[in-house]
């Protein structure tokens, strides 16, 4: 089984999930990352014998707009795609609808759906340190189940949960700003999903642009770019009731 692994992931938490969910089904993976701005995401045409893991952050609730408008330049001619939201430990809310209208408008036939958990990208304190081993134990349950369904050749598609309209898309209010430790090495400019840091100056940033995806802040080797403690602090009390409790991944099959 040909498997292309698509997946949106600045931080990696999300790429976790895609490796193990792609690995388990098959060892022939063709890797596509959709946080490369500088992909011509319009070269890859995928063929109906294809299958495509497709991963993507919940962001408030919906698909991050780069991953959306990258997806929708991708072929799928008839790949069967297992789409896969992961998220925070707080809601993943109208994510996997939205995945799902997106693939299916690129040509994709849409077979499964997982969601799953990571550590939040911004309020590391939920989560932390997931997916854990009891997360790969179901996913990899999750697997089994997936790959016996595309063995049955049966490629219909799951009820998925949702709600069309999708809820309104969350501004980008949370951006890392650099710290005197920042030796300007570049590196945060080069990763940027968006290219919203300004190559001259990395403490410059657009903040139009920026999609609070904390890539700068993961990728920087001097751990020189943060955010404001006292938004942290806001945004950890404001999460603190809905991520509290551990959710369990889910699937749709």
């Amino acid at each position: 089984m040909s498997i292309y692994e698509i997946s949106f992931s600045p931080t990696g938490g999300t790429k976790k999930v895609a490796d193990f969910l792609a690995n388990e089904l098959s060892r022939d993976i063709t890797n596509v990352d959709l946080s490369n701005g500088k992909e011509d995401f319009h070269r890859f045409s995928l063929t109906k014998e294809d299958v495509a893991v497709v991963a993507v952050p919940s962001y408030s609730g919906r698909v991050p707009s780069t991953a959306a408008e990258r997806i929708s330049k991708i072929q799928g001619n008839g790949a069967k795609a297992i789409i896969v939201c992961v998220y925070g430990n707080r809601a993943y809310e109208d994510t996997l609808v939205e995945l799902q209208d997106l693939l299916q408008q690129a040509g994709f036939s849409v077979v499964s759906a997982v969601a799953a958990i990571a550590e939040h990208s911004i309020a590391h304190r939920y989560a932390t340190n997931r997916p854990d081993e009891k997360d790969y134990e179901q996913l990899k349950g999750f697997a089994d189940k997936i790959g016996d369904k595309l063995k049955r050749n049966d490629f219909t598609t799951p009820a998925i949960p949702g709600n069309r309209p999708y809820r309104k898309a969350g501004e980008a209010g949370v951006v890392p700003k650099p710290t005197k430790a920042c030796t300007r090495c570049g590196l945060c400019v080069a990763r940027c999903p968006v290219g919203a840091i300004d190559p001259s100056n990395p403490a410059k940033v657009n903040k139009k642009v920026c999609i609070s995806c904390m890539r700068c802040v993961s990728v920087c080797p001097h751990q020189a770019r943060k955010v404001n403690r006292l938004l942290l602090a806001v945004v950890n009390m404001m999460l603190k009731k809905a991520c509290t409790e551990r959710k369990v991944c889910e699937l749709y099959l």
